[in-house]
Formats: structure tokens, C-alpha cells, sequence
């Protein structure tokens, strides 16, 4: 049985407490949160004790840790985790600076112990369908993906303002399932942008309306666009175009029924938030982290994987600021 102490007690915590707890080979032993009562809560609701994050790490009965603290705290908890011999999934992004993710890559080497980043889209049985269809060759060579990704609705503003912006913090998980898909990450990443949802989030700094275009050595093509706010719901679809044919991975819907009439053909709106839309992926993530775990096997998201997410992000940030395109070379 993996024993796992939780770092971090809020709502993505809840989401990973729910998969562990559900596992039959893991068992939550512990929940630290800066917000003590929060972590009680989580606690009591999933049969765990309350520790300090400290306690947690020093534990030699803990097998890993799960980190789904606040993003500035990710890499030095990293570090400290897998210093103290513990195996990590944390929650994206590694850091909110790129030399800081990379520093702690670096210590994350030299501790010798597994690392696996949280982009929890690469298990969603949809997503995964379109990689294998691909990997099959049944459309050929790729060679335009596109990547859609809407919010039904901008998170608070306090929230935008310690986030990293958009880059970072939403379009992230895009970046990396673009280099999920296409196998590689791309040479140059070009990005427009605008704060047309809500003005509070251009005076915090931030953008909430987004297109990046990302070149990639071999000619290829991948389109991704980021909006705070689609009112139908949550828009999460992909589509990638090869020389033999398309593939696509469609929203999932609130129900399957259609109703046509004389007046017209109608459907159910979009599952409505990440919670709906990505638990089963959640579960399967985890999943695939204890699987690898128990045969000491590389993680299937690496925290590589991660630094080159976070990458794509610093490249997307300084092309909006510089109004050209930037190769990745120039961020590395």
C-alpha cells in the first residue's frame, strides 16, 4: 500500500484526496495546509490526520506526496520532498519563474527521486483516444493542431493577481498537451492577446482573450486559443489535421439528447467547469502515477515536461510584450 501525505488542503486538493482515497493501493495518510481549518475539513471528510507540511515530509512511513499548495511554493517543495526521499506529483505549474524551475530540476536530479508534473488533460480518455489514433498513423502525417480551451466565466481578481497570468496559469495546460500531441515542442511561439472580459484584469496586469501560434522545426503547425469567458459553458476541444485525414475530441456535453424539430436542432450546452469535465482524468492520472511508482518505471509527465510547459509560457509572455514571434532558444 503507497502511503501519501497531501500538501495542500483547497479545491484541486479535494479533487486529488478523492483519487487517492479511491485507489485500492494508496492510502491518504495526511493533510497539511497553511489554513489549518481547511485542512481539518479535508481530513475529516476523507478519514486522514492533520500534520504539519514539515511533519508530512520528514515521515519515512510516506511513500510520496501529492503538492497542490499555492504555485509559489511548488519547486521549494519539490525540492524538499524529494530530498527527504519521497516520490512527488505536484500540481502545474513547476514555478512561476522559468530560472527557478529550472533550478529546481536541477536539485530534483541530484536528490535521484521520481517527479511527476500534474497536467491532468494528457488522461482524459478523449485526449488520449486522438495520441494513440495518431501515433497509429491513422491520419497520416500531422500537420495542424488546433486547441481550444474556454473558461465559462474569469476567476476572481485577487486570484488573477498572484496567478503567473494567463500564460502560465491556463493556457499552460494547452502548452503542454500541444507538446503531448505533437511529440515535440515547437522552435518559435508567436501570441496576441487582449483584456476585453473585464477590465479589472487589464489594470491587475493580465490578459483574459488569447491566440498563440506555435512553429515547429519540421513545418507543422499548432494553433491555441485561450478565453476567460464562453457563456455556454466549458469549451474544451481539439482537432488536428494530417495528410490522410482529421481527428477530433468534442466537448463533453451536460447529456447526449438531441431534439430536432420543425424549428430546429437543439443539444445540451458543455459540462459546465474543470470538475465535471476532468475528474475521470484526475482518477486516471493518478492512476498512472502509482502504476509507475510500483514498478519503478519513468513518470508518464516528467518535470522536463513541465520546465518545457513553462517554457512555451515565458516565450508566449515575452512575444506579447516584444509584438513578434520568439523561438524557445531565446528563453532557454
Amino acid at each position: 500500500m503507497l502511503k501519501v501525505g497531501l500538501l495542500g488542503a483547497g479545491r484541486i486538493a479535494a479533487v486529488h484526496a478523492k483519487a487517492i482515497t479511491a485507489h485500492p493501493r494508496t492510502d491518504l495518510v495526511a493533510v497539511s495546509d497553511v489554513f489549518t481549518e481547511s485542512a481539518e475539513r479535508l481530513a475529516a471528510r476523507f478519514g486522514c490526520s492533520v500534520r504539519s507540511t514539515a511533519e508530512i515530509i520528514a515521515d519515512p512511513a510516506i511513500d510520496a506526496v501529492l503538492i497542490a499548495t499555492s504555485t509559489d511554493t511548488h519547486s521549494d517543495l519539490i525540492e524538499q520532498a524529494t530530498a527527504a526521499g519521497k516520490a512527488v506529483l505536484c500540481e502545474k505549474p513547476v514555478d512561476l519563474s522559468l530560472e527557478r524551475a529550472r533550478a529546481c530540476q536541477k536539485a530534483v536530479v541530484a536528490a535521484g527521486q521520481p517527479v511527476m508534473i500534474g497536467f491532468n488533460r494528457r488522461f482524459d480518455p478523449n485526449f488520449s483516444a486522438v495520441k494513440s489514433a495518431l501515433l497509429n498513423g491513422e491520419i497520416g502525417k500531422a500537420e495542424l493542431l488546433s486547441i481550444t480551451s474556454f473558461d465559462p466565466g474569469p476567476p476572481p481578481v485577487a486570484y488573477i493577481k498572484v496567478s503567473g497570468g494567463l500564460f502560465r496559469d491556463m493556457m499552460i495546460h494547452d502548452f503542454d498537451m500541444a507538446n503531448f500531441i505533437m511529440g515535440e515542442p515547437p522552435v518559435s511561439v508567436s501570441a496576441t492577446g487582449s483584456s476585453i472580459v473585464d477590465p479589472e484584469i487589464g489594470a491587475a496586469g493580465d490578459i483574459d482573450t488569447a491566440v498563440v501560434t506555435m512553429a515547429y522545426a519540421n513545418g507543422q503547425i499548432a494553433v491555441i486559443m485561450n478565453s476567460r469567458r464562453a457563456v455556454y459553458g466549458y469549451d474544451q476541444r481539439l482537432e488536428i489535421l494530417g495528410s490522410e485525414g482529421l481527428l477530433q475530441a468534442q466537448n463533453m456535453l451536460e447529456n447526449t439528447m438531441v431534439k430536432s424539430t420543425v424549428a430546429g436542432v437543439t443539444a445540451a450546452k458543455p459540462t459546465y467547469f474543470f470538475l465535471e469535465r476532468y475528474m475521470s482524468a484526475y482518477e486516471a492520472e493518478w492512476a498512472a502515477f502509482v502504476e509507475a511508482f510500483e514498478a519503478n518505471a519513468t513518470f508518464p509527465v516528467t518535470l522536463a515536461d513541465g520546465v518545457a510547459a513553462l517554457a512555451m509560457a515565458e516565450a508566449a509572455s515575452q512575444s506579447l510584450k516584444l509584438g513578434r514571434p520568439v523561438k524557445i532558444e531565446e528563453v532557454a
